[in-house]
């Protein structure tokens, strides 16, 4: 299990992964941060740069925060 910090930027006009850290991304997406559509997007592509499938990829904080961590089992 690893940790992974994540700053994400809802309602972007274009989706973007950008690593400012080991283990810390800023990640942008198109979905709005309504009905947990950002958060899913947020997940699905972190998982995808990780190369791990997305249920290996759990959200343990920021559920309604822009700052999130995120669990990854590799």
């Amino acid at each position: 299990m690893t940790y992974v910090r994540v700053d994400a930027r809802p309602s972007a006009k274009r989706e973007s992964i950008i690593e400012t850290d080991a283990k810390t991304y800023t990640i942008s997406v198109r979905e709005p941060a309504e009905r947990n559509l950002a958060n899913i997007r947020v997940r699905e592509l972190l998982a995808e740069r990780l190369g791990v499938p997305v249920g290996k990829v759990r959200m343990i904080s920021g559920h309604r925060s822009p700052h999130k961590i995120f669990d990854v089992d590799f």
